[in-house]
């Protein structure tokens, strides 16, 4: 908070030599402009919660279908997709972003081009180009399997590569960041205590890089969350299926949207959390003291607030 210092009048007999200097009167700076923001924002969010609440919305119907089996099963199948997508999306990152690091002219350069291609597509078209793949090859065939493609590309199947092969592109530039973060010397302290190009990078390189890595990954699985509502193009039976599928029966569009997206929310918030503390833990070798968490200052407050009541 800003302070404003009062003056001494100008006719005010200075103290005497040796003795103790008056206590200066600081008086907080007025901001009035907040209060007005405050106001202002205050009556924005009235007004539209008094919209909502004269809209033609039957606001019993969503708690009522929120714990529906169906949008609970539609829940289970998009944490389902959203972590295998994920698995599949970091196994491909750390091992397209090797390639692209490569001295090899052939491996750096194919690792360029999936992350071109993948990273200059929209993920809604990828998913249309796997879940239609049947349309140009009828017949999947690799020698020792053979069997009609609709078969073999199942919804989930679709939504698995859609999503997977579109997440190792981004996760690929994460890793490839975070490699060349740590420094070049510790490599090459690896490589004079006779480690090899693969054991240093599992166990010197990787490691330290896991700070830098961490947070985007975080970011990038709860915006997973998220972009796989888009599955919905390749009839895969996730949460925003799931919620469709009562609405195109009980006529409750908008209460079934506002059902998803309660899920939606419930869900990043919850890995929200656990990022915050998986941030935390690869923290600790870069800062001396790390700050305190929501929890830890809630009770360092509690404690204030009981010393200060035993004190009165």
């Amino acid at each position: 908070m800003n302070y404003v210092i009062k003056k001494v009048p100008s006719g005010a007999t200075p103290a005497p030599d040796g003795a103790a200097p008056q206590a200066i009167k600081a008086i907080p700076v007025r901001h009035y402009g907040r209060w007005i923001s405050a106001v202002v924002v205050f009556a924005l969010l009235v007004g539209l919660a008094y919209a909502f609440s004269q809209g033609n919305v039957r606001w019993a119907t969503v708690p009522d279908k929120l714990l529906d089996p169906s949008i609970l099963a539609g829940l289970r199948n998009t944490i389902y997709i959203s972590v295998a997508s994920m698995a599949l999306g970091l196994v491909l990152g750390v091992l397209f972003a090797v390639m692209r690091l490569s001295k090899n002219s052939v491996t750096s350069t194919v690792a360029w081009l999936y992350i071109w291609f993948f990273r200059g597509t929209p993920v809604y078209v990828q998913l249309l180009i796997w879940f239609n793949l049947a349309l140009i090859f009828p017949i999947f065939d690799i020698g020792f399997y053979r069997n009609e493609m609709t078969d073999v590309m199942t919804p989930f199947l679709a939504a698995l590569l859609g999503l997977g092969l579109n997440e190792g592109a981004y996760m690929a530039e994460i890793v490839r960041s975070g490699i060349q973060s740590v420094d070049e010397g510790q490599t090459e302290a690896s490589h004079a205590l006779g480690m090899t190009q693969a054991k240093t990078l599992r166990r010197v390189v990787l490691p330290q890089s896991m700070r830098v890595i961490i947070p985007p990954t975080g970011n990038e699985f709860i915006n997973m969350l998220k972009t796989s509502s888009l599955v919905v193009a390749v009839q895969y039976q996730d949460l925003l299926r799931s919620a469709q599928d009562i609405a195109a029966t009980s006529f409750a569009v908008m209460e079934m949207l506002f059902v998803a997206s309660i899920w939606y929310l419930t869900l990043t918030s919850v890995f929200s959390v656990g990022q915050y503390y998986l941030e935390r833990r690869y923290a600790r070798g870069s800062l001396r003291s790390l700050p305190p968490t929501p929890l830890q200052r809630l009770r360092a407050n509690l404690n204030l607030f009981r010393r200060s009541e035993v004190a009165r």
